[in-house]
């Protein structure tokens, strides 16, 4: 696959071709699915916790005599229908993440850059950096390459003047290419990828 490559004004300065088994892998949906469930889940902290009986801090005394009174029979104010008492049932600390294989998860990676590529969403560029990290001059960069898309752009790593500007914008986000995931790949409109960025991702996700 050739895509052309753009500078940082939008006009192109040549072509390249693409690695056929990161960019053109049969797109398969179930299993970008699963990626994006196993993410999700990762990310939830299951700290959430209820006190049950056993952990409300109240009396143990009796709450009033066994007979005589006319009531039903009660041992604990702890007991869970009573005001104060603890929940009957309720969360507790669990950990949600999943497993996934290896191959699943790189398999689900290119499947996600296989359908971008598809339907024109990749944008590469040759360079991209900003001036004394301007957020201004970002915008009007990322305008030039991507339109009023919402944008994630690809670095390396060592681009900071990059990352402190394009993070200021509401509508791009900063992404390493080391650390590509299937939700934010299909999050965003546009996915702008510079060249250095791509050679990591070939080295990376590229078949063995």
């Amino acid at each position: 696959m050739q895509v052309p490559v753009l500078d940082i004004n939008g006009k192109q300065i040549k072509t390249i071709d693409l690695p056929a088994d990161i960019f053109e892998a049969r797109i398969n949906k179930p299993l970008m699915h699963q990626a994006y469930v196993r993410q999700m889940a990762n990310a939830r902290l299951g700290t959430h916790k209820v006190q049950r009986r056993a952990d409300v801090s109240r009396t143990t005394a009796k709450m009033y005599r066994q007979k005589g009174t006319g009531r039903a029979r009660h041992g604990s104010r702890s007991a869970t229908q009573f005001i104060g008492g603890g929940r009957p049932m309720g969360p507790q600390p669990r950990d949600y993440s999943l497993a996934m294989p290896k191959k699943m998860r790189q398999g689900a990676i290119r499947s996600a850059l296989s359908a971008l590529a598809a339907d024109g969403q990749l944008v590469f560029v040759d360079t991209l950096s900003v001036k004394d990290a301007k957020t201004k001059e970002a915008g009007r960069i990322l305008k030039a390459l991507a339109g009023e898309n919402k944008k994630l752009v690809l670095v390396t790593g060592t681009e900071e003047d990059v990352k402190r500007s394009v993070n200021n914008l509401p509508d791009a986000k900063t992404l390493n290419c080391r650390y590509l995931n299937v939700r934010d790949l299909l999050t965003f409109d546009r996915v702008i990828v510079p060249l250095a960025a791509l050679d990591i991702i070939t080295e990376i996700w590229g078949k063995e």
